[in-house]
């Protein structure tokens, strides 16, 4: 790999007002490193203050559960989820680079190429999909007001978010850092005075009616929340933690990411949960436009202020997407610098958004359906990096990380296959009502009920794909991990058998 491990003028000022960070997916060097496990509230918070978390308690219902059912099933597959997340930062605090290089060491380095294509297509994907919703929610609340809504609106719409999610991808990680503290503090207050202004349409009386559903009906619930919150982000949770200091605490590392990430989402499934639970027509119109059937019970003058909580908290995802859709389509081993991955990622992410908006917007169910599907390997390989994280005692060898020679080797071809055999298995036990090409999947739900059995829409495919990675990782890496860890002076020498 022609990766250098240091980039040697990373982070320093270019010149412009705002420094560009040269780093890519080398490993950060000891003095750059800085900050405490704290900070990392700031990104997550705001990568998930979005209020298509409250629309996610009508998706939530929909599985046919009561109020209860659908709040425990939201707070587990939240903080379950979240809690993987956790745990792979903690592997960016040992290794200082990204989720996607540190992956090597399980998969070889340029094993490791196959699940970086992945993780690039989904992380792309969905900035794709949240700067087209962020353009479709500005258009719709202008409508309201009566000030257009039409081409000129979306154009312009799309122009700023656009603007906003590229020049903070290319700009980076310390710039990253600050428009999300910005946008945590202003999302959260308007998301505050939102909940307040609609909490009068609740009816309590409604909501506890709701019948319960069946044990496959929650367990469907926790699997679709799980895919759509901690399960979306693993792939990039360490390229956020890789700044820190080694000496930073591990717990600190787990408790801030999880926390940061699911006390927003937590608090407006919730609050959705009360909302859609009063009313039919809510949950249906929240169905076909997320967003905009939010707004439907809100006074004219929150229109705008809406519109701005809305459109700041999908950009706080997108911004994180970008900036590691960067990084995974540099780890797949495209030699260009990181402000170029990003801005490559930002011209597919804007010619992507201009299809659907503007040309083809039926197409953006169907692409749904392909990130969701996704979802399977991306869980299959979180399982095998978790048991990886989990065998490993010290830091990682940074040299070789970037070295097929070393000691992670080129390509570790178990894994790979593990992913293989974990995504068939999966996407046997899933089915996808987001796009008619996917109905092949399910192929193995025969013995419990079929495609259109009570466990049809369990989605048990993606935790399946998750144990599997994990457990097949755990017992057949044991050997390899702990000879990985011997230091170089103590490894033998070949031919005469001393140390």
């Amino acid at each position: 790999m022609a990766t250098p491990r240091h980039a040697a003028d990373a982070t320093r000022p270019t010149g412009r007002t705002l420094p560009v960070e040269q780093n890519g997916i080398n490993v950060i060097v000891d003095d750059e490193r800085k900050g405490v496990p704290r900070q990392l509230f700031w990104p997550w918070f705001s990568a998930n203050i979005s209020v298509l978390g409250i629309s996610y308690g009508a998706f939530t219902l929909a599985f046919g559960i009561s109020f209860w059912q659908a709040a425990i099933a939201g707070v587990f597959g939240v903080l379950f989820s979240f809690l993987l997340c956790g745990f792979v930062a903690v592997a960016g605090k040992r290794g200082s680079a990204p989720t996607m290089v540190l992956s090597r060491a399980a998969f070889g380095v340029r094993g490791n190429r196959l699940p970086s294509a992945i993780s690039w297509l989904l992380t792309v994907g969905w900035e794709t999909v949240l700067t087209i919703t962020a353009t479709l929610a500005t258009a719709t609340v202008f409508e309201r007001l009566g000030a257009g809504g039409g081409t000129g609106t979306l154009v312009v719409a799309l122009i700023v978010v656009a603007g906003l999610v590229v020049g903070a991808g290319v700009l980076g990680f310390d710039v990253i850092m600050r428009v999300s503290s910005v946008i945590t503090v202003v999302a959260a207050v308007l998301t505050v005075v939102y909940l307040v202004l609609v909490a009068g349409t609740i009816d309590l009386g409604a909501v506890t009616a709701l019948p319960s559903g069946s044990t496959a009906a929650v367990v469907g619930a926790v699997v679709f929340l799980m895919t759509g919150f901690g399960l979306g982000w693993v792939n990039v949770a360490a390229d956020y933690s890789r700044y820190l200091p080694r000496s930073s605490s591990s717990r600190g590392v787990v408790g801030w990411t999880v926390f940061g990430a699911s006390v927003g989402p937590v608090v407006l499934l919730l609050f959705g949960l009360l909302l859609a639970g009063s009313s039919a027509e809510l949950s249906e119109n929240i169905a076909s436009d997320p967003v905009g059937a939010l707004a439907a019970a809100l006074p004219t003058w929150f229109l705008v202020p809406f519109a701005l909580v809305a459109v700041l908290g999908l950009v706080g995802g997108a911004v994180l997407d970008i900036y590691s859709s960067g990084l995974a389509l540099m780890a797949t081993g495209l030699q260009v610098t990181r402000p170029t991955a990003a801005l490559i990622d930002g011209v597919i992410m804007v010619l992507g958004t201009v299809y659907v908006v503007f040309v083809a917007g039926d197409f953006l169910v169907q692409f749904q359906g392909f990130l969701i599907t996704l979802g399977v390997p991306v869980a299959a390989w979180c399982g095998i990096v978790l048991a990886d994280i989990l065998l490993r005692r010290g830091d990682y060898a940074e040299d070789d990380l970037y070295r097929p020679s070393g000691r992670y080797g080129d390509v570790q071809w178990f894994p790979i296959a593990v992913i293989a055999v974990a995504t068939a298995l999966g996407w046997g036990l899933v089915t996808n009502a987001s796009a008619e090409w996917l109905t092949w999947q399910g192929y193995l739900l025969g013995p419990i009920g079929g495609r259109e059995g009570d466990w049809a829409y369990a989605n048990l495919g993606v935790l399946l794909a998750l144990v599997i990675g994990f457990v097949a990782a755990y017992v057949e890496s044991r050997g390899r991990v702990a000879a990985q860890e011997v230091p170089p002076a103590m490894r033998l020498r070949p031919g005469d058998g001393s140390a």
